[in-house]
């Protein structure tokens, strides 16, 4: 099985910062495209960054400019460097990793969600 342990959430007022980190361990042979999503209260779950196995990035047009997805391919590790944080980033974030078995079948998979609360 594969395990996600993220790290990095916590509560901060408008225009600090964060940064989570997302670590991937266990039956791994390779892991494809990675990314940051979030959910809040009485909403459907987004995505706010994706990171591809090449280093190819996406964002939401609501943290452009300022949030920043990298990797460590090496260390299987995931990270979303967050600035100039708003009240509307108050969610819980989930990181997610498309991960090749050994049979070469892809599985997404999510890690236990890290509070971020930014106050105004």
């Amino acid at each position: 099985q594969v395990q996600l342990v993220e790290s990095g959430g916590g509560s901060v007022q408008a225009g600090a910062s964060l940064r989570l980190s997302c670590a991937a361990s266990g039956s791994i042979f390779r892991i494809n495209a990675m990314g940051w999503y979030r959910q809040a209260p009485g909403k459907q779950r987004e995505l706010v960054a994706r990171i591809s196995s090449g280093g190819s990035t996406n964002y939401a047009d609501s943290v452009k400019g300022r949030f920043t997805i990298s990797r460590d391919n090496a260390e299987n590790t995931m990270y979303l460097q967050m600035n100039s944080l708003k009240p509307e980033d108050t969610a819980v974030y989930y990181c997610n990793a498309e991960v090749l078995s050994w049979l070469l079948t892809t599985t997404a998979y999510w890690g236990q969600g890290t509070q971020v609360t930014v106050s105004s």
